[in-house]
């Protein structure tokens, strides 16, 4: 394994049940790889349009790429994932531990997302939102980590749609992956410039 390894901890959230190691179970209904049931998860958060997600595992993630655990590694003794993600100032996350391995648990939280995203697209009215039992509350962050967009770009919170443009410019040239940058750094840099400029 690399040397440049995030050894990442699982992030679960306080006061949610866990369960217990003795009754997690194999799960034989899924025929994926843990890469492929990331991408997966990953094409659904962009369909329901969040602004910034994470995944928290007790496996070692890239650094480059945090939402990436790397290839090959034995399974942890906590198989455990959770998702949080921020979308229109609210915060959430779904858990899973039921499973004795990671790519099951983390394959059952990204179909659970995926469910909820298409129920919230039906014509019926509930109570409720469909991601409503996922929000955390107020005050608890769903993506820890994540700079201010004036940090990102190295400007002032006040700057001027001017500045903002330059320092993107710069900061665009540092991290496109056409210079060799990386792609997740790239879409922050992005992203807050789209946030500074309320586009």
């Amino acid at each position: 394994m690399p040397s440049s390894a995030h050894a990442s901890t699982l992030d679960w959230p306080p006061n949610w049940e866990r369960t217990p190691a003795r009754e997690r179970s194999k799960n034989r209904n899924y025929e994926v790889e843990l890469m492929d049931a990331i991408d997966d998860l990953e094409a659904e958060l962009r369909r329901l349009g969040v602004d910034d997600w994470r995944l928290s595992t007790d496996m070692d993630h890239q650094s480059r790429n945090p939402n990436r655990p790397y290839a090959n590694q034995p399974e942890p003794d906590d198989p455990g994932v959770v998702v949080r993600w921020s979308m229109d100032g609210d915060q959430y996350a779904v858990a899973c531990d039921a499973y004795s391995r990671v790519r099951d648990n983390l394959r059952t939280a990204g179909l659970y997302i995926r469910e909820k995203r298409k129920m919230s697209n039906r014509p019926v009215t509930t109570g409720e939102a469909e991601f409503a039992n996922a929000r955390l509350p107020s005050g608890e962050e769903a993506v820890a980590g994540s700079p201010p967009p004036h940090e990102v770009l190295g400007v002032a919170p006040d700057a001027s749609a001017e500045e903002v443009r330059a320092a993107f410019r710069e900061r665009a040239k540092e991290t496109h992956a056409d210079v060799g940058g990386d792609t997740e750094a790239f879409k922050q840099v992005k992203r807050a410039k789209e946030a500074m400029l309320d586009e």
